[in-house]
């Protein structure tokens, strides 16, 4: 039911137009229909009060007829009507035809119609069956009788008739051109307004979570004093306070990145010298107390975690940058198989399934960032479901790009953790603790490695099946199967 009612702005106000004309058209045409009506009746009432009701006085001599008492037709128009009424009953009744007078047949109505007429001389309404209808008006004879006279109402009607056609076509070209010219008025007063709304539909469809964003240009104001230029002004002062925002949130992050990045790299060199130093103690001949041999271990284990740590957050600095991948042909069965072996020996209490297609996937990328994204799937679903969880390794490559799925059915992924799975220290297990664990940066990287080659990462998770699928685009296919 809504559709029928005009759901835009611009439909909207056509419409209200339009219907406003036609009410107006409506109220002149009633107005003047009724007018003509009534004067027109009237100038037949002034011809009956003319005429003096001679047609029908020579009906009272009509039983003996003769040269000097016949109905008198002189001067009366064609369809003059007469009767005589005796004590309420109709003795005679005939109408002017053809210069001539002629008899009318009566129903019973008619016979009522006529008596019920007030000898008063005035006119009024009445529809004979034989004639139709008619302006009668009854003034009293010399033989105690009742003279009607009467012209026919069909002149008026035809006329009336012809001015409501008029009306109606006149109404309705005027209706017709008032929708066309209308509609284009309110199409040409609004377009700053769909200027407005394409500029904040534009800024709808920004990515302002991150990255750098480039704000549209300001919507031109012809004048800010109509409504549709207060609207324009007031938008285009929110994009200037939501651009400085976005460009402080911008500063701020590239101060981040820059301090991850140059932290990173400093602290490489300190924890490769501590990974050294402790190696190269523990590989003393000389007899080493027991707890001194322990805090060593420890030293060696710590900095290789911290190493890994760093090597993962320098690599995702670099690639916030938007540091470019080596671009190469790279054999994606391969990688799967190796990763899939590795992983099954590093997970021997998990069941490992392959499911790869009988010809050679390759795509175009960086070979070892490729290898990390499969290597990190796999040992997320390794260290996060129990031991016996079958995890599935899926290759696909069809018109549509290239699929890798991991999926394993073991409980799933909280809720309170699915919408920001791909984030940065984000871990599933809040009580696991960090020497038991990675870093949380593993699926990160995965998303952002993935997305600098033109692909995407999806997840879906509930209890009994959890699935990874990074899709890549068909053109990585194309371009390393030329």
């Amino acid at each position: 039911m809504r559709r029928l009612f005009p759901r835009t702005l611009r439909s909207q106000l056509t419409a209200g137009l339009v219907a406003l004309l036609a009410l107006a058209c409506l109220a002149v045409g009633v107005t003047t229909v009724f007018a003509l009506e009534g004067f027109l009746v009237r100038r037949v009432d002034q011809q009956l009060s003319a005429s003096g009701g001679r047609f029908a006085a020579s009906l009272e001599h009509e039983a003996r007829p003769d040269a000097d008492n016949r109905p008198d037709t002189r001067g009366q128009s064609e369809g003059t009507f007469g009767a005589r009424l005796l004590r309420g009953t109709t003795t005679q009744a005939a109408v002017v035809r053809a210069a001539a007078d002629a008899q009318v047949p009566l129903t019973g109505d008619d016979r009522r119609a006529l008596a019920a007429l007030p000898p008063d001389g005035t006119g009024h309404g009445i529809r004979l069956s034989a004639l139709g209808r008619y302006r009668v008006n009854a003034v009293p004879g010399d033989d105690g009788d009742v003279l009607v006279t009467g012209l026919p109402l069909h002149p008026v009607e035809e006329t009336v008739h012809r001015l409501e056609a008029v009306e109606a076509a006149v109404f309705g070209g005027a209706l017709l051109v008032t929708g066309v010219m209308g509609a284009m008025w309110v199409r040409l007063s609004l377009r700053p307004l769909r200027r407005v709304t394409a500029t904040a539909a534009s800024v709808a469809e920004l990515p302002l979570a991150s990255g750098e964003v480039a704000m549209p240009a300001p919507v031109p104001v012809a004048d800010p004093h109509t409504e549709v230029g207060q609207v324009g002004t007031a938008l285009n002062r929110m994009l200037g306070h939501v651009g400085n925002a976005l460009e402080r949130r911008q500063a701020g992050e590239e101060r981040l990145r820059h301090f991850a990045a140059d932290a990173s790299h400093e602290l490489r060199t300190p924890v490769a010298h501590v990974r050294g130093h402790a190696e190269l103690a523990l590989r003393h001949h000389g007899p080493v107390p027991a707890e001194v041999r322990r805090a060593l271990d420890r030293i060696q284990s710590e900095s290789e975690r911290m190493s890994r740590l760093v090597d993962d957050l320098l690599l995702l600095a670099r690639l916030d940058a938007g540091r470019a991948l080596e671009r190469a042909p790279v054999d994606l069965t391969r990688l799967v198989l190796d990763a899939t072996d590795d992983a099954r020996a590093a997970g021997p209490d998990h069941r490992w399934l392959l499911e790869l297609p009988e010809t050679v996937v390759t795509v175009t990328g960086d070979e070892h960032r490729l290898q990390q994204v499969i290597g990190n799937l796999l040992a997320n679903a390794r260290s996060h479901t129990p031991a016996g969880t079958a995890v599935t390794v899926r290759l696909l490559a069809d018109a549509h790009g290239t699929r890798l799925t991991v999926a394993d059915d073991g409980p799933g992924i909280p809720d309170e953790v699915r919408s920001e799975i791909f984030g940065r220290f984000v871990r599933a297990d809040h009580s696991r603790s960090r020497a038991a664990g990675g870093t949380g940066l593993g699926l990160a990287i995965v998303h952002a490695v993935v997305t600098a080659h033109g692909g995407s990462v999806a997840m879906t998770s509930r209890p009994g099946h959890t699935a990874f699928t990074v899709t890549f685009p068909p053109a990585a296919a194309d371009e390393s199967g030329s």
